[in-house]
């Protein structure tokens, strides 16, 4: 038996909890357009017959500019230590800037990288961004879809090749660590991302303050009183719409109230942010 940890690193957006999704074949992470979505470490188990890799997906690395931020980025230089494999995404759209080279030289030299979002990408880009990417001096360049699942397979077998020798991390049943309190609170979160686009997700917040199943009271978090508003929604849309969404997704049965409190500048705060987690 073989097991180990591979860590996904990489600027926001780049596609790292599409990518954890789809090689685990199931929604482990939650995923938006926005950045700074994946605010912690998230788990995800990959169980064969003889090998198990744990996959680490983290928050896009950027330039902070509040405590939050600089905690996001904390969070996932950490998980770039001590693993077996690191994998490098980089988006095949877009030019290889300044920040994915700041990024990369924060990742060993025996780290694997991933040119994602090859479905949205001509023949031409693909090519031109895996030559640019040929410049980071990594292991090994593969074109993927996280998407589409297209190169993911062969990227994976390549992960689990670097595996060492080891037993199982995880029961062979597991496919994440992720508390269940905790996942509902990110899905609430995920669904707020998309039907409150207006405001920045980092003004947004969620977490579960009564579990007594099958009801489960998940407050959301704001800081200023017009963000509130466009939470709430007219009559109350937006928080309908996202508690039935979030329903959709866990057990049937479930019944989720949603409050929302204004918490000045709570991003900003130590004391909120450990309050939160993060």
């Amino acid at each position: 038996m073989r097991s180990g940890f591979a860590t996904l690193v990489g600027r926001p957006n780049v596609g790292k909890s599409t990518l954890l999704n789809k090689i685990l074949h199931q929604k482990v992470s939650i995923v938006s357009d926005k950045p700074q979505t994946t605010r912690t470490q998230v788990r995800g188990v990959l169980t064969r017959d003889d090998v198990q890799v744990v996959f680490v997906d983290t928050p896009g690395i950027h330039k902070p500019k509040t405590l939050l931020g600089e905690r996001l980025n904390d969070t996932a230089a950490q998980a770039v230590g001590d693993v077996d494999v690191v994998v490098l995404l980089i988006d095949a759209t877009q030019p290889l800037g300044k920040g994915d080279r700041w990024v990369a030289k924060r990742t060993p030299p025996d780290a694997l990288v991933a040119v994602n979002k090859t479905d949205k990408a001509s023949q031409g880009q693909i090519i031109e961004q895996l030559i640019a990417a040929s410049g980071l001096e990594k292991a090994d360049y593969y074109p993927i879809s996280a998407k589409t699942g297209d190169g993911v397979d062969v990227l994976v077998d390549a992960i689990t090749a670097r595996m060492p020798e080891g037993p199982l991390l995880y029961p062979a049943d597991v496919v994440t660590d992720v508390p269940e309190a905790f996942w509902v609170a990110e899905l609430v979160r995920e669904q707020l991302l998309i039907a409150a686009r207006e405001e920045l997700p980092h003004s947004i917040a969620a977490q579960v303050t009564e579990w007594d199943w099958p009801r489960v009271r998940v407050e959301i978090l704001v800081e200023r009183d017009s963000q509130k508003g466009i939470v709430i929604g007219k009559g109350g849309s937006v928080l309908k719409e996202v508690g039935t969404a979030v329903r959709k997704q866990m057990p049937e049965g479930a019944f989720i109230e949603l409050f929302v409190k204004v918490d000045k500048d709570w991003q900003r705060r130590a004391k909120a942010l450990e309050r939160l987690g993060y």
